[in-house]
């Protein structure tokens, strides 16, 4: 647990703290899910460099890290809230230092709550200049089956 705790940390800038909390691995839909006092707060992606963790949604809303993001206009919600794909054209901001293959999670432009996670197609840059495309393959979203199975 360790392990994956300094993983987690490192790769969202946050320092999160396991020893006051209890951990516990778990399976769900295929994917491992790292339970914090029996809530899903990070699951385990396929990348193309391997198995990454990533905190999930509630994740994102518990340990609130500051990079790793991209922000979206109201238009790409509906979307985004069905499962879509994150396209470029509705990327209004992005963390410069996001790169093609990384794990991210997309964000509302107004309010910054989490909305999706995914793996970048492209760097941030690049996402914030599109037109047209994809910009951002969603693996989780608010109202899929692992967010109801985190409330």
């Amino acid at each position: 647990m360790k392990n994956i705790i300094a993983e987690l940390s490192e790769r969202i800038g946050v320092d999160i703290d396991g020893r006051t909390v209890f951990l516990e691995k778990a399976n769900f839909d295929n994917r491992d899910l790292l339970l914090v006092d029996k809530t899903p707060l990070a699951m385990q992606v396929e990348t193309e460099d391997g198995r990454k963790w990533f905190p999930t949604l509630r994740g994102i809303l518990a340990w609130q890290p500051g990079g790793k993001w991209a922000a979206v206009d109201h238009g790409a919600i509906p979307f985004l809230m069905n499962g879509a794909d994150c396209m470029g054209a509705g990327v209004q901001m992005a963390d410069p230092n996001v790169e093609a293959g990384e794990l991210v999670w997309v964000r509302d432009e107004t309010h910054g709550k989490p909305l999706a996670l995914g793996i970048a197609m492209v760097n941030g840059e690049e996402m914030v200049a599109m037109t047209k495309g994809k910009a951002i393959t969603t693996l989780h979203w608010v109202g899929d089956e692992l967010w109801q199975l985190e409330s």
